[in-house]
């Protein structure tokens, strides 16, 4: 029998013994690749009477289902109110078909590239039932096919084993929950032996796959037979908790009885065990220990690469401080006189002061936050540096703030990774130390998001006969990557610097600039009647929140202020989860704002034609970074593939590339970082309770151009303007650029 409870007409409810369902997959109805979320239509079998149905619908959980596949599913018989009688499958099993048909359907479901229908019927004619046994074990039997021509059989007999090769790989990842996507990755990264390398050590795959994390890889490990004990899993287990408990959390380093305590604590391995562990990784030089002060027995642990970039900052601003310049030395204080006289502005003091400090120094610092003139001095710094023949490089890390900066001086700027230009073939950027990047002048802006890592390439390719400006904003948030690099430049005391305080920016209405101030300043924000530039809307109820989200940037902000809201209206809030976060936010406005079309679906959600993303990661290949954002210009639901475009240039995406983008409608405060829009809508509740701090609002209120608005609670925006209690982070630039 294909039915294991036999009479069971009825519909049962979900406690309801399991049951089986055996029959030909006709259709493969939905697929979801990331969680393997499946509908299936099957052909039951001829002994299937009692339904009196040629198909059934059922659906589950497998990541690779194909037409004319024989399938079975244990479950349950359930009434869904859309889509009627469904088998809902606690298990999916799906095997190679067995009969003509099915192994007819299935080679032309699309899975052979070469195969069509009217193909499939001549090659299943000509080997009947051994068809696929000929397809695995011999293929050379294929010239047997009538008018089969010598590169169709080549193209077959490749397609075929790639995809035997692929299906044991996708039933591998769906054993340990890897999604379709990421099992891709790993495949392209490992070639064909990618199952056995896993077996090996399954841990490698924390380091090599972005997106899989040490709890899968565990997972593998402890199933194939790895000791829970091991010295491979201890190992892992330090690698990881230095990652997740120090560098994703700003962190440079942790102390070694910390980093030993969490890593027991995630593995319950001995302490013992895991200090052997320690000190093995400090052998393979994947992990450096230096002690806290020369006579200390403490022990700072950094993870090499980390470790790294922070000696080479520390010697690269001091070789470029300690450099002959390779210019004539300008007059700082005429420069000065001469730029006011030119350009008809009276600079203040403290700008005047700010000028001149990086007209005659090597390498300097400018900080200060929204209206108080860092604009002006980066545009007179570059008219005095050109008006002497000097090459002036632009820079700022995210696309956004390099085109702002460049609009406002009026010159190219381009962002650092564009600078430094990522080389494909070599797998690192064109200008390091060992190619330097020629110019005379490199002015760097937004740079309290440069973190460590992208601080030690940039600063390696300048030369160092050049001057280098850095400006930013101390205030706002630190950089999403490890480190604290403009706040240790400053601090040492070794770089100059000038922090400028009064506001210049700011007209009779405007309450952006002034805001800003407020919450720096620890006081509560302002409001007023009628028109202005900052509004905030009480809403005590989640639900409400996000309704009135959508009808501000879908509505209201547009008919009154004339704002697009794609391209002009950015909806910020602290968090990824909860019902206020981007994944739910951006789920609603996507519904809103582009509701219908082709899409693609991805991990519950997806994408369409039209839809703002951004990307999560830095992809060198495609020259897109960590935070660009972009549209959505097309989608192959054949190929599962999607075009974005950047600024008009156009990015291809692949299947297995997918999960390196998310919506954008809304994005988290930390993700806007060096961004500046037209209009924003905040959303500030105590749900977001936990990330309620000062330099967090601050900085949202900072990436509104010309119109703020908050929608939230009173006393969670009170919460936020309080709370100035900044996390630490551990970081030893300062040390190692004054010793």
């Amino acid at each position: 029998m294909k039915i294991s409870a036999g009479n069971n007409a009825a519909v049962a409810g979900e406690k309801a013994p399991l049951e089986t369902v055996e029959g030909v997959i006709r259709s493969v109805v939905f697929h979801n690749d990331e969680n393997g979320y499946t509908v299936l239509h099957v052909e039951p079998p001829s002994e299937f009477e009692l339904a009196r149905t040629r198909e059934i619908t059922i659906v589950g959980k497998t990541q690779a289902a194909w037409e004319g596949e024989e399938v079975s599913a244990k479950g349950r018989w359930v009434m869904d109110k859309v889509h009627g009688r469904q088998f809902k499958a606690e298990e999916i099993t799906c095997l190679a078909p067995k009969s003509l048909v099915g192994i007819e359907r299935y080679l032309a479901s699309g899975l052979i590239k070469g195969i069509g229908k009217v193909l499939a019927k001549r090659i299943v004619a000509t080997f009947g039932e051994e068809t696929l046994h000929v397809l695995s074990h011999q293929s050379q039997r294929l010239k047997e096919v009538p008018k089969l021509g010598k590169a169709k059989i080549a193209q077959i007999k490749e397609s075929w084993h790639a995809n035997e090769t692929m299906r044991e790989n996708m039933i591998f990842g769906q054993t340990y929950g890897i999604s379709i996507s990421k099992m891709t990755k790993i495949v392209r990264k490992y070639g064909p032996d990618a199952i056995a390398i896993i077996k090996g050590d399954p841990y490698q795959l924390c380091r090599d796959i972005w997106g899989i994390g040490f709890s899968t890889a565990d997972k593998i490990a402890l199933s194939v037979g790895i000791a829970k004990d091991s010295l491979l899993r201890a190992r892992a287990s330090i690698s990881h908790t230095l990652e997740t408990e120090a560098e994703e959390a700003g962190h440079c380093w942790t102390y070694e009885n910390e980093l030993l305590l969490h890593a027991n604590e995630l593995t319950e391995i001995p302490v013992e065990t895991l200090g052997i562990a320690l000190e093995e990784e400090i052998a393979s030089g994947r992990i450096v220990a230096e002690r806290d002060g020369e006579t200390s027995d403490v022990r700072k642990i950094f993870l090499r690469g980390i470790h790294n970039a922070e000696i080479k900052t520390a010697k690269n601003v001091l070789r470029i401080l300690n450099s002959r310049q390779s210019f004539k030395p300008i007059d700082a204080r005429k420069a000065v006189e001469w730029w006011q006289k030119k350009s008809g502005f009276t600079l203040a003091v403290r700008q005047e002061e700010a000028l001149e400090k990086s007209l005659s120094s090597k390498f300097s610092i400018i900080t200060g936050g929204p209206g108080v003139g860092k604009t002006t001095i980066i545009r007179a710094l570059v008219e005095i540096f050109k008006a002497r023949t000097l090459n002036v490089v632009l820079a700022a890390p995210t696309g956004r703030a390099a085109k702002r900066m460049g609009e406002a001086v009026g010159a190219e700027a381009k962002t650092i990774h564009r600078l430094l230009k990522w080389n494909p073939v070599t797998n690192r950027f064109t200008f390091d130390s060992e190619n330097i990047y020629e110019a005379d002048v490199f002015i760097f802006d937004e740079t309290s998001m440069i973190d460590i890592k992208l601080a030690a390439q940039l600063l390696a390719a300048v030369p160092s006969g050049a001057s280098v400006i850095w400006v930013g904003d101390t205030d706002q948030l630190p950089s999403v990557g490890p480190g604290s690099v403009l706040g240790d430049l400053i601090a040492s005391g070794i770089v100059p610097s000038t922090k400028l305080e009064a506001i210049f920016r700011q007209d009779s209405s405007g309450l952006i600039v002034k805001n800003a101030h407020h919450i720096n300043a620890g006081e509560m924000i302002e409001t007023r009647e009628g028109d202005s530039d900052f509004y905030f809307m009480r809403c005590e109820d989640p639900a409400r929140c996000v309704e009135l989200a959508i009808q501000f940037m879908t509505e209201r902000i547009p008919r009154k202020f004339g704002f697009c809201p794609l391209q002009d209206v950015q909806v910020l809030t602290p968090m990824r989860r909860s019902l206020l976060g981007t994944e739910n936010l951006n789920i609603e406005l996507q519904k809103a704002l582009n509701p219908s079309g082709d899409a693609i679906i991805r991990a519950g959600g997806l994408f369409r034609t039209g839809d703002r993303v951004m990307q999560l990661r830095n992809n060198y290949d495609k020259d897109v970074y960590n935070g660009d954002v972009g549209f959505v210009k097309s989608v192959d639901i054949a190929n599962k593939s999607v075009v974005v475009t950047y600024d008009g240039r156009p990015v291809v995406y692949d299947a297995g590339e997918l999960d390196e983008l998310v919506l954008s409608y809304a994005m988290t405060v930390h993700k806007s970082q060096g961004s500046e829009y037209p209009a924003i809508i905040l959303i500030i509740h105590t749900q977001h309770y936990v990330m309620l701090q000062r330099n967090l609002l601050y900085t949202a209120i900072t990436r509104g151009k010309k119109l703020v608005l908050i929608i939230g609670v009173p006393y969670a925006v009170d919460m936020a303007i309080k709370n100035n209690a900044v996390c630490e982070r551990r970081t030893s630039l300062g040390e190692k650029l004054q010793n």
